[in-house]
C-alpha cells in the first residue's frame, strides 16, 4: 500500500536531487528520507531511484509514481479540506423526511434556524407518512425521519401497523405530544362548547365523518370503536386542508392532530377539546452512526428547539 507522507518524500527527492535536500525540504533528517524511500520501493515492489555516487535519478517507475504523485496528493488535500469542512458545519448535507402537518409547522422553523447558524449546511426535504419515512431511513434513502405514534397502540399488531415496532436500533429523539382534537362546522350544536369544556367523542357518534391519512383513519375507527360505535365515513383524504375544507362546508365532523390544525387555517370549522384525550408522540429518528454526523446532530438540535417552541 502507498502512503501519501512516502509519495510527499518521494516528490522532495526527485525535485531537489538528494536525501539531504529533501529532508532540508521536509524538515526530517537524511536518515529519516532513505528509510521512507526504501519502505515505498518495498511497498511497490520495484527500484524507484538509481544512486550512482552523488548522483541520484529516477527509475522509470519512479517517473511514474512522480507524475502521478501530484494528483494523488491534491486530490487528498481536496478531501481532507472537505471533511474538514463537514466536520466544522461550514458544509454538509441532510436529507430530511417527514410528515406533511410536521413539514408545514416544525421543520421551517427548525430549518431556517439551522441555516442561520449554519449556512454551509444543505438539507433537502421529502414527505412520507410513517412507516414509510420509517423503511426510508434504514434503507439508507434520508438521513432523519420525523415520525410520529400514537400512545394507545400498545398491542404488537397495532405497534407494527403504526411502525412503532423494532426502533431499538434507532436513535429516538422525543419532540413534542401531539393531542387529537375534534373538528366541526361553526353552526355544529357543538361548537359552542367552551374552551375549558370538552367533548366526548360518543357524542359524534350520529354524524357523519371526514377521514385523514390511513394511519389517522385506523386510529379514528379504533377510538370510536372503543366508545362502542363505528364511524360512518363518507370522506377520506390525506389532505388536511381538504379535511377541514369539508367540515367547514358542514360535510361531517373529523378528528385531527392540533399540530395538522395548526398549519392550516380553519375556516368555517371549529375545534374543540376530545375526551378521553387521545395523543401522538411526535419524534425525530436517525441511525446511530449518522447521530454522530455534526450536520445531523444541529439538525437534530434545531427540530428539538422548534418542537419546544410549538409546545
Amino acid at each position: 500500500m502507498i502512503e501519501a507522507r512516502h509519495l510527499r518524500v518521494l516528490r522532495a527527492v526527485a525535485a531537489t536531487g538528494s536525501f539531504s535536500a529533501a529532508g532540508r525540504e521536509l524538515g526530517c533528517t537524511q536518515p529519516a528520507v532513505s528509510q521512507q524511500m526504501k519502505a515505498l520501493e518495498a511497498s511497490v515492489g520495484t527500484p524507484l531511484l538509481i544512486r550512482s555516487g552523488r548522483e541520484m535519478r529516477l527509475t522509470q517507475a519512479g517517473e511514474a509514481l512522480v507524475r502521478h504523485a501530484a494528483g494523488i496528493l491534491s486530490g487528498l488535500t481536496a478531501a481532507e479540506e472537505e471533511v474538514a469542512a463537514i466536520a466544522g458545519l461550514r458544509a454538509g448535507r441532510v436529507r430530511l423526511v417527514s410528515f406533511p402537518s410536521g413539514s408545514s409547522t416544525l421543520v421551517p422553523t427548525a430549518l431556517a434556524a439551522l441555516r442561520a447558524a449554519h449556512p454551509g449546511t444543505r438539507v433537502s426535504l421529502e414527505e412520507a407518512e410513517p412507516p414509510r419515512s420509517v423503511e426510508l431511513l434504514r434503507e439508507g434513502d434520508c438521513d432523519i425521519a420525523l415520525a410520529f405514534r400514537y400512545e394507545r397502540a400498545t398491542d404488537a399488531a397495532d405497534a407494527e401497523q403504526a411502525g412503532e415496532g423494532e426502533w431499538d436500533d434507532l436513535v429516538v429523539r422525543p419532540l413534542l405530544t401531539d393531542r387529537l382534537v375534534a373538528l366541526v362546522p361553526e353552526r355544529h350544536r357543538l361548537a359552542r362548547t367552551g374552551a375549558s369544556e370538552s367533548v366526548a367523542i360518543g357524542d359524534l357518534a350520529a354524524e357523519p365523518w371526514i377521514a385523514g391519512c390511513p394511519r389517522c383513519r385506523g386510529q379514528l375507527v379504533q377510538v370510536c370503536e372503543s366508545a362502542g360505535f363505528t364511524p360512518r365515513i363518507d370522506f377520506a383524504t390525506d389532505d388536511y386542508p381538504a379535511v377541514v375544507g369539508l367540515v367547514g362546508a358542514g360535510l361531517g365532523v373529523a378528528v385531527l392532530p392540533q399540530l395538522a390544525i395548526e398549519s392550516v387555517r380553519p375556516r368555517g370549522a371549529r375545534a374543540v377539546t376530545l375526551e378521553p384525550a387521545v395523543r401522538r408522540e411526535i419524534v425525530a429518528l436517525t441511525l446511530p452512526d449518522l447521530a454522530q454526523v455534526p450536520a445531523v446532530s444541529a439538525t437534530l438540535d434545531q427540530l428539538e428547539r422548534a418542537a419546544a417552541r410549538a409546545g
